[in-house]
């Protein structure tokens, strides 16, 4: 059953669509008042606040990437890099719904996990901190270390 999730929701609402107007009909059938449907609708300021939120948290993304881009911080800029090609690799595997629903789940159960297993989790991301720098330093004393590089020209700052 490999339904995307945009397929499986609207599988859903059809299927009750038709179970509620065939229900509303077979009431007239038996001379029974219909069910009765409660309306629904979305605030418009509440669509306002969510469109401006997510506006700013966009902005602020560009910027972020922006001062990576022309930051001089090479080991961020890599980070980035290596965390984007990864998101094309899952986005290449997955429907962008599913791994939309994927993220939301996740952001909303590890902040749980991490209050219940703190100590544990502290403890494991210090040592895969310890190794990771480990790694970097036979990274840059092989390959980083051995790029040339010109001489640093004096900024004048007025």
């Amino acid at each position: 059953m490999e339904y995307h999730l945009l397929t499986l929701f609207c599988h859903c609402l059809i299927l009750s669509l038709a179970i509620i107007f065939l229900w509303s009909n077979a009431t007239f059938l038996i001379n029974k008042s219909p069910p009765h449907i409660p309306e629904v609708s979305i605030p418009e300021n509440l669509v306002v606040d969510i469109a401006l939120s997510l506006r700013y948290e966009i902005n602020r993304g560009f910027a972020v990437l922006r001062e990576i881009a022309t930051g001089r911080d090479l080991k961020k800029f890599l980070i980035v890099i290596a965390g984007l090609w990864v998101l094309s690799i899952v986005g290449r595997c997955c429907n962008f719904l599913t791994l939309f629903y994927i993220v939301f789940v996740t952001l909303h159960t590890v902040p749980f996990l991490y209050d219940k297993y703190e100590d544990k989790v502290d403890a494991f991301a210090e040592n895969a901190s310890v190794e990771f720098k480990k790694h970097y330093a036979v990274f840059q004393a092989k390959y980083l270390s051995k790029i040339p590089r010109g001489p640093l020209k004096d900024k004048k700052f007025l």
